[in-house]
């Protein structure tokens, strides 16, 4: 038995897989049972399984991107899942190959690549958020909401959880009118107006993209809020002033785990003596480790997901009070489905956007994000600061109220 079949047949015990290979020849792997996709796939070259083999994140990613792993039943999304339903985080799964050697030299590259050197931020940002404006367009929701949605009943809407994560939020920041508020990666300035509508203050959105600052200077002056909402190109570390409230969602991802504690430092001085900070971000269940070889290429280089014991033990040198801590489980994989299934259904209009390899690429994206948030380690976690252990109430009812309240206001 080939190393490849070894690998498939370890892998695939629920559900039904069948491999063609290049010479036509069929092998199923598994069986199939309730719940489980069945997936039938076809190698275009003999070089396929041994790429899946060596490296399964990036050479299946590949293999996939570059037409060589053509689907026949069921797609790329069936394919992972069932990958994952036979090997949940939460009985012991794991991702990737299982060779100690090359799982040691890959932990120590995700370490050299999280060094996020200032100059280095900006390139990589770029790398994901300066493509098209249409592309996002496409499949986010009309406010561009690029983060996880909060779903207050599964069966909601995208556009109905990307609102209500907005308040969900903003309940958290415990905000008062006239206050400063900095928005650290503040996208195409969604989250900026959001609180500037509902809460009467003023915000400072900073980004790293230029093609999101452009953007979300263009929708301020739109709505004449920009006065009181400006966006400026800006990394965090060169900030200054103070701020009454600091709000960062899906930025700390960027971050780097060497400069955590810098990122914390720098929050605490420019919060006011009775300042809040909410941070939003994709995290890590269980302990450290290392963001996958194919998403570093292709979508996030630099990017990586905090175990929670990582950001806690960072922004305890700074005495930073995390006031609130919450963990959400299942609301990311149910926004990743929405975008992926808009991504299927503008298949057409994004590979008229860049090219088929491109499509392949970001639908191979979408669908390895959904599942590592619907059964791999990932999740996202909301974590509250204050300077002052009375700036906000005793009991979190507010939060509750606070955010009842904003839905009525839409």
């Amino acid at each position: 038995m080939s190393l490849f079949d070894k690998y498939v047949s370890a892998a695939f015990r629920q559900g039904e897989l069948t491999i063609i290979d290049h010479k036509g020849v069929a092998k199923t792997f598994g069986k199939s049972v309730p719940g489980f996709p069945d997936v039938t796939v076809r190698f275009a070259d003999s070089r396929v399984p041994r790429d899946i083999a060596l490296a399964p994140d990036l050479g299946a990613g590949e293999a996939y991107m570059n037409g060589r792993l053509i689907f026949e039943r069921g797609d790329v999304l069936d394919l992972i899942s069932l990958i994952r339903l036979n090997n949940p985080w939460e009985k012991g799964g794991t991702t990737g190959n299982p060779n100690i050697w090359r799982d040691a030299l890959h932990r120590v590259k995700g370490r050299i690549d999280r060094i996020n050197w200032a100059r280095k931020s900006k390139r990589n940002v770029a790398h994901h958020y300066d493509l098209s404006d249409r592309l996002y367009d496409l499949f986010l929701d009309a406010d561009r909401q690029y983060s996880c949605a909060y779903f207050t009943d599964p069966a909601n809407s995208l556009e109905q959880a990307q609102a209500d994560k907005k308040a969900h939020i903003a309940a958290k920041l415990a905000l008062k009118s006239g206050q400063r508020v900095l928005d650290i990666g503040c996208g195409w300035g969604g989250m900026a107006m959001y609180l500037n509508r509902v809460a009467d203050v003023e915000v400072l959105g900073i980004t790293l993209s230029e093609e999101q600052l452009k953007v979300a200077r263009k929708r301020a002056e739109a709505a004449g809020v920009s006065d009181r909402v400006k966006f400026e190109l800006i990394d965090y570390r060169d900030v200054t002033g103070t701020f009454n409230r600091i709000v960062s969602v899906g930025m700390f991802e960027h971050v780097g785990p060497q400069h955590y504690e810098t990122f914390f430092k720098q929050c605490r001085n420019l919060l006011t003596d009775d300042g809040v900070m909410l941070l939003h971000t994709i995290g890590r269940m269980g302990e450290p480790g290392v963001t996958d070889t194919w998403t570093a290429k292709y979508i996030f280089p630099g990017g990586y997901s905090p175990s929670l014991s990582e950001i806690i033990s960072a922004s305890e040198t700074t005495r930073l009070i995390p006031t609130d801590i919450e963990t959400l489980r299942l609301h990311y994989g149910l926004t990743l489905r929405h975008w992926y299934k808009r991504v299927v259904e503008k298949r057409t209009e994004i590979e008229a956007l860049y090219d088929d390899r491109f499509f392949r690429m970001w639908q191979f994206y979408l669908a390895g994000a959904a599942v590592a948030f619907e059964g791999g380690s990932l999740c996202n976690y909301q974590l509250q600061y204050s300077r002052r252990r009375d700036t906000l109430p005793i009991t979190r009812d507010y939060i509750q109220r606070e955010e009842e309240r904003l839905r009525k206001l839409g």
